[in-house]
């Protein structure tokens, strides 16, 4: 499957059983992350696609030098900031 299709898998026709589970991808921090990523995308077949335990995952990656990391913390802060503000 080329990368365009696995981006267009629709997770709610896409068989679950021929998904990778995440559990069972092991990532080697030892390698060079060029040799890390590859590893990774071998593994799990479809980065877009894939299951953790009985649920699709779809991931969509935004090109942007924002981190997963920082979207998460300015996530957390905003909800902290609705709860205490009542919003």
């Amino acid at each position: 499957m080329i990368l365009a299709e696995m981006k267009n898998v629709d997770p709610q026709t896409v068989d679950p059983d021929k998904l990778t589970d995440i559990a069972d991808v092991t990532v080697n921090t030892r390698l060079p992350l060029p040799e890390r990523l590859a590893d990774y995308l071998d593994q799990i077949g479809n980065p877009y696609c894939f299951r953790c335990g009985n649920v699709v995952v779809k991931i969509a990656y935004a090109d942007t030098a924002v981190t997963f990391e920082d979207a998460l913390e300015q996530f957390i802060r905003q909800r902290q900031l609705a709860e205490h503000t009542g919003l």
